[in-house]
C-alpha cells in the first residue's frame, strides 16, 4: 500500500496543516474530531512534577532500551528507547517483540524495586494513568462515543446531559452513581478507558546519526514512522503525555516565517490511512501537553512522531489486549498441558494419560507457545529489566520448570509411537500431527538463535 501511494504521488507532496493555518480547526473538526488535544496547563502542576521527575530518574538509571524488532523477516533496532510499565504480569507485543511490564505499585503484589527512586517513578506513572482514565471517560462522554440505548423510556446520554458517571478517586467509573448509563455502555466505557500499561519512549534527536524523512507530506525528520498502534482492545482510547526537555539551547523558530511545521519543535502527525485526498495534520507538542486518540481513530487513521531538536520523553497509555499476554493466561495453558502427564505412584515413572491426536497437538502447541512467546522473548532481552526490578525472575523460573516437563512429554510421545501396541493407522496419525509442530519448533529455534 505504501509503495502504491508513493508511486501515485511521484515527486509531489500531499498538503498538511498546523494550528497556524486558517483552515486547521475546520479540518480537525471534520476529519480528525476523535483526536483530543490538551495543553499542559490542564494537567495538575504536582502531577507534571512527579511524572517529569520520574522520566529523569528512569533515564538516570539507564532504564530506557532500544528494542530489537522484526519486520518482514528482518531485525531492526528501534531509534527510540523504551520501557514498559504497567499491571504486574502484563506484557505488550509489537513488531514480533514482547515487552514485559516493570510492575507499577499494585495492592496485593510484593514488588522489589532496585531503588526507592524507581518505585516513586512507577508510582507517578500510575497516578498519570488514573488521571488519563478520567480524561478519556469525559472525552468519550463529551463526544457520545460509547453506544447508548434507550431503556425504559430514559433519555439517551449526549453531550448536553449532565447525567454522566461520577468518577471515584481511583479514576474508575463508580458503578452506584452511574445509574443513567445503561449496563452495556458502562462496561464498554470502562473497558475502553482502563489503561493496563504505558509504553514510555525517550529519544535525543541530536544523538541520532540518521532519521527517516516523512515521505508523503514533507514534514521533516520522523522519530517514529507512520503506524497504527497494535495489540490493543478494539476501539480503546490511547492517551499520550509529552515531555520535551525544552531549554535555552533550543529556541523556537518564529512560526509565522515558516511554511509548515517548526523543525525545532516535536509534533504528532496524523493522516487518514491510505488516503491522498485529505490533508494531514501536524500538531506541536510542548512540555506537558497531551493528546487522546478516541474510539476507532487508531484504526481509521495513522500517526507518526516528528522529531524536534531537544530530547523528549513520552508516556503512551494503552488498553493492551492481554487475552494471551498475561502470566495468569500462560500459567493456565501450562496447567492444561500438564494434565496429560501422570506419575506412577510406585515407580515414580512418568507417562502420558492419552495419545489422542487432539490432546498431543494441544500439548505440543502450548509447549511452543511457552518457549517462543515467553521464555525466549524474555531472555533474549530480558536481563535488562533487572535494572528496575527482579519481579519477573520467579515466574520465569516457574515457566522454565513447566517447559522442562513438556520436553519430557515430547520424548514420551516419541517413545510411545515406537511401541508395537500402536496400530499403523494410529501411529501415522500421531506422527503426521506431531511432525508439523516439531518442524515448526526446529525452525523457530534456528530463527531465535540467529536473533
Amino acid at each position: 500500500q505504501k509503495k502504491k501511494l508513493l508511486d501515485e504521488l511521484g515527486e509531489n507532496k500531499l498538503p498538511y496543516v498546523t494550528p497556524a493555518d486558517a483552515d486547521f480547526h475546520q479540518l480537525w473538526k471534520t476529519k480528525y474530531s476523535k483526536l483530543i488535544f490538551g495543553k499542559s496547563d490542564t494537567v495538575p502542576e504536582e502531577l507534571h512534577q512527579m511524572v517529569q521527575e520520574g522520566f529523569l530518574t528512569l533515564r538516570k538509571h539507564d532504564c530506557f532500551f532500544q528494542d530489537l524488532v522484526r519486520i518482514k523477516g528482518k531485525d531492526f533496532v528501534t531509534p527510540v528507547s523504551r520501557i514498559l510499565i504497567g499491571n504486574p504480569g502484563c506484557t505488550y507485543k509489537y513488531l514480533n517483540t514482547r515487552l514485559f511490564t516493570v510492575p507499577w505499585p499494585t495492592e496485593g503484589y510484593d514488588i522489589n524495586y532496585c531503588s526507592p527512586e524507581i518505585h516513586d517513578a512507577c508510582k507517578a506513572l500510575i497516578r498519570l494513568n488514573d488521571h488519563f482514565h478520567i480524561e478519556a471517560v469525559k472525552a468519550l462522554q463529551g463526544q457520545n462515543l460509547f453506544e447508548t440505548k434507550e431503556i425504559k423510556g430514559a433519555a439517551v446520554i449526549d453531550s448536553e446531559h449532565s447525567c454522566a458517571p461520577s468518577l471515584t478517586e481511583k479514576g474508575s467509573v463508580s458503578k452506584d452513581q452511574s445509574s443513567c448509563v445503561p449496563e452495556d455502555d458502562y462496561i464498554s466505557l470502562k473497558n475502553r478507558t482502563s489503561y493496563n500499561l504505558t509504553l514510555l519512549n525517550y529519544m535525543d534527536p541530536l544523538q541520532m546519526l540518521y532519521l527517516k524523512q516523512e515521505p508523503y507530506f514533507g514534514m521533516g525528520n520522523m522519530a517514529v514512522s507512520w503506524h497504527h498502534d497494535e495489540n490493543l482492545v478494539e476501539r480503546s482510547t490511547v492517551a499520550v503525555y509529552s515531555y520535551s526537555c525544552e531549554g535555552s539551547a533550543v529556541e523556537e523558530s518564529n512560526e509565522q516565517k515558516l511554511k509548515g511545521r517548526d523543525p525545532a519543535v516535536w509534533h504528532v502527525g496524523l493522516k487518514v490511512a491510505w488516503d491522498i485526498e485529505t490533508p494531514g495534520l501536524a500538531i506541536p507538542l510542548h512540555q506537558g501537553d497531551f493528546y487522546l486518540m478516541l474510539d476507532d481513530l487508531n484504526m481509521t487513521h495513522q500517526h507518526c512522531v516528528l522529531a524536534g531538536f531537544s530530547p523528549r520523553f513520552s508516556s503512551t497509555h494503552r488498553v493492551a489486549d492481554c487475552s494471551r499476554g498475561t502470566l495468569e493466561y500462560i500459567f493456565g495453558q501450562c496447567e492444561l498441558a500438564l494434565q496429560n502427564l501422570q506419575t506412577d505412584s510406585d515407580s515414580k515413572a512418568l507417562s502420558l494419560k492419552s495419545l489422542e491426536t487432539a490432546v498431543v497437538k494441544q500439548v505440543e502447541e502450548i509447549h511452543n507457545e511457552v518457549e517462543f512467546e515467553w521464555l525466549r522473548q524474555f531472555w533474549f532481552q530480558g536481563k535488562r529489566y533487572l535494572k528496575c526490578t527482579d519481579w519477573w525472575l520467579k515466574p520465569m523460573a516457574k515457566l522454565e520448570e513447566f517447559w522442562r516437563k513438556m520436553e519430557i512429554m515430547t520424548r514420551l510421545v516419541l517413545s510411545e509411537v515406537r511401541k508395537k501396541e500402536q496400530t499403523e493407522e494410529q501411529r501415522n496419525e500421531t506422527i503426521n500431527c506431531f511432525l508439523l509442530i516439531l518442524t515448526e519448533r526446529q525452525r523457530l529455534r534456528k530463527e531465535w538463535t540467529a536473533r
